[in-house]
Formats: C-alpha cells, structure tokens, sequence
C-alpha cells in the first residue's frame, strides 16, 4: 500500500511540547497547490504510555473541541509522564462546516475506517489515523455528542468485547471519566468505525456522548474537561489523583433499545432524557404536515428503561433514530 499523503510538521518522537499540523494536500478550486491543515498537538516527557485524544469526529459536536482545544493550550510538558497526542478536529473539514459530514465529499469520517491513502479525503485522514497514529496509542479517548438531530444524557462510554481484559481496562477508564452517567454501549451499525479500528487493535478505546443539539452547555463543556484530565489521571500519564465520579452504570442489553420513525413529520416528545419509560409507552407522536385533521403516528418503546437520546430537530424522517432507552445497572 502506498504511503500517506499526509504530512505531519510535529515530531511525534519528540520531548517538550508541540503544536502543528497534519497537513494534507488537497487542489481545489480556490487553491490549485492547497491543504487542509488538521491542527495537532503533541505533549511527550520521558518514557510511558501514549494517550491519543481525538475529538470533532462528527463536525457539529463540539464538547471534544472545547476541551481539546483548551487542553492542548495549558498542559506543561512536566506535568506528563508519556506522551499525549490532541487532535481537537479530526474531521477538520466537516468541523470548520459545523456539519457531521465532510463539505468536499460527504465522508461520515466514523464510518470511513481503514480509509485509504489514494481515497477521498476523509478516507485519507481515516488512513492517516488508521496506520499512523493509532499504533502509537495505547489508550484512545474520542469525544462524541448528539450533534444537530440528537440529544444524550452525558454519558461516558466502552463496547463489550471479546477480550474481556480489554474489555475491564476500558470500563475502568469510563470509571474514571466520571460522567454523570457510564454506558455499557451497543452499537446499531459497526462497521468503518474508528471504535471498531482501535479496538480490532487491541488498544483501550472509550468514547462519550455529551448532549447534542449542534452545540455545547457550560455544563456538557465542563464534563469533558473534567472527565479527559481525569482518564489522563488512571491512565498514569498525568500527575494528580481522579477525581470522585458518582456515575450511575448503564446498559444497552440489544437492539430494543432504539425506536425510529417510519414516516415524516412534526415530532411531538412525550418523555424527557432521564425520564423511566414502560415497554409499549408511546415515546413520541409524528404529525402528518401536508393536512390537518390526520391521527399522528405513534413510536412506542418496545423495552423498559431511561430515555437516554431522542431526536433532537422538531422535523423527523422516516428511518430517524426517535429515542434510545437503556437500562440501570444495579
């Protein structure tokens, strides 16, 4: 296979702190010789484990950014042991549109793994991450929220694997995270995944969900600037102890979980995140718009459980996730 296009100006081998970019050549109309310039940092003190944090997967996501962003400009070399590599906008171009997709070609960068180095450009960025970055890690953090058509509860969280001790080391980093909530995740559809990618690598890999709606809160803000210091903290490579979580366990035992819409129209919610749902509760009704005068659509919950998403715009589609229910773990 041929190698990356994409140039690092960062010496991942380094001592000392580093700011730059990985730098991927990209002509385009405006700029014949142009690049899209994904910003990178990179924080390395002596020898230990490397933690790659990723956030801007999905560009209109924006707790990972804010607290990459932040962690990026204050973190001391001293105060590491190891290494640390920030990529606060991976998806950079679909981050700088504030969508969840690539502007120059529709590329869902989490659904674009392995990528390929003579691909489209989100899968030259998936390639870069796939064959370059992710060997260097041993720990993955990669920041996730609702984006514009969902909402969370803030929620930090790992897959079951079949490697049960991988498996325990991510649950103990979610742990850690101290979200107010910890998800045992289930995935509707893993394929392409970065998730799947660093797992199949046998790295440690957690994720989160934050909220949603295309933007952040102070509060959803200040849970992943918390939470990434603290996986930092278990992961030994940043001084000082974690701090208390409080999380309360959750899991999403099957498909059950998800409801979607099978037509069009004006959604009406009818729980609230964090509300207990009964199997067979109508979650939400779906107005027709084109008349008036016709019976909604009713989404009813096929499990009991705590409404943990819902759609988030006021206009649904048909094939829309409608809610997500999971279940509390004694």
């Amino acid at each position: 296979m041929r190698a990356s296009p994409i140039a690092p100006t960062v010496d991942f081998s380094a001592e000392g702190v580093q700011h730059g970019f990985l730098r991927l050549p990209y002509s385009r109309d405006d700029s014949a010789w142009g690049s899209v310039m994904i910003p990178v940092t990179v924080i390395k003190n002596g020898e230990g484990p490397t933690a790659l944090l990723t956030g801007g997967n999905h560009g209109d996501e924006y707790e990972g950014p804010i607290a990459l962003f932040d962690l990026a400009r204050s973190l001391r070399a001293e105060e590491v042991t190891g290494r640390i590599i920030i990529v606060p906008a991976m998806n950079y171009p679909a981050f700088l549109a504030g969508t969840r997709t690539s502007p120059i070609d529709r590329g869902n960068m989490n659904r674009s793994f392995p990528g390929a180095p003579d691909g489209t450009v989100t899968q030259k960025i998936a390639d870069y991450f796939q064959r370059t970055l992710l060997p260097l890690a041993d720990v993955v953090l990669d920041f996730h929220s609702g984006g514009k058509t969902l909402d969370f509860l803030p929620f930090c969280a790992a897959h079951i694997l079949p490697d049960k001790a991988q498996e325990a080391k991510a649950f103990d980093l979610v742990s850690a995270f101290g979200a107010p909530w910890s998800m045992k995740m289930l995935e509707i559809d893993a394929v392409g995944m970065y998730d799947t990618a660093a797992e199949e690598m046998g790295k440690v890999f957690i994720t989160t969900e934050l909220g949603g709606g295309g933007t952040a809160t102070a509060k959803s803000a200040g849970i992943a600037k918390r939470g990434v210091a603290n996986v930092l903290k278990a992961a030994g490579i940043l001084r000082g102890a974690v701090g208390a979580s409080g999380t309360t366990w959750l899991d999403m035992p099957d498909g059950s979980c998800f409801s979607f819409a099978e037509d069009g129209g004006l959604i009406e919610p009818l729980f609230d995140l964090g509300d207990p749902v009964a199997a067979g509760a109508v979650v939400a009704r779906i107005y027709p718009v084109g008349r008036t005068g016709a019976a909604p659509l009713e989404v009813t919950a096929k499990m009991d459980g705590i409404l943990v998403a819902r759609h988030f715009p006021g206009l649904v589609k048909p094939g829309d996730c409608v809610s997500v229910l999971a279940v509390v773990v004694a």
